[in-house]
C-alpha cells in the first residue's frame, strides 16, 4: 500500500487549505485513516482520524477549525483546514491502518508528507 498526499502550500493566517491522501495498492480493508503533523524541532503530533464508518476525532488544537472526511470508494482521506494559524505550520503526514493479511492483521502505512506553511 502506498499513500500519496497533496494539497499543501503557503497560505496567510486565517486562510484555508484542503489536503488529500490517496491510498493505492489496496486489496484488503482499511480501518482508520488520519493525519499527523510535525513542525521543525518538534515531535510528530496527532491531528485527526476517521474510521471506516465515518466516526471522526480531533486534537484539541484543531477542533472546530479542521474537518476530516473520507471517500472509501477512492481509499482517500481529506483534511479541510480553515482559520489557519502560524502554529499550524508543519509537514502533514497521512496514515492508513491497513489489513495487510486479509485476516484482520493491521499495521499503519504512512505517506511521504506535504508541507503546510502559514504566514502571519
Amino acid at each position: 500500500v502506498q499513500l500519496v498526499e497533496s494539497g499543501g502550500g503557503l497560505v496567510q493566517a486565517g486562510g484555508s487549505l484542503r489536503l488529500s491522501c490517496a491510498a493505492s495498492g489496496v486489496i484488503f480493508s482499511i480501518n482508520h485513516m488520519g493525519w499527523y503533523r510535525q513542525a521543525p524541532g518538534k515531535q510528530r503530533e496527532y491531528v485527526a482520524a476517521i474510521s471506516s464508518g465515518g466516526a471522526s476525532d480531533y486534537a484539541d488544537s484543531v477542533e472546530g477549525r479542521f474537518t476530516i472526511a473520507r471517500d472509501n470508494s477512492k481509499n482517500t482521506v481529506y483534511l479541510q483546514m480553515n482559520s489557519l494559524k502560524p502554529d499550524d505550520t508543519a509537514v502533514y503526514y497521512c496514515y492508513a491502518e491497513y489489513d495487510y493479511s486479509g485476516s484482520y492483521h493491521y499495521r499503519d502505512y504512512w505517506g511521504q508528507g506535504t508541507q503546510v506553511t502559514v504566514s502571519s
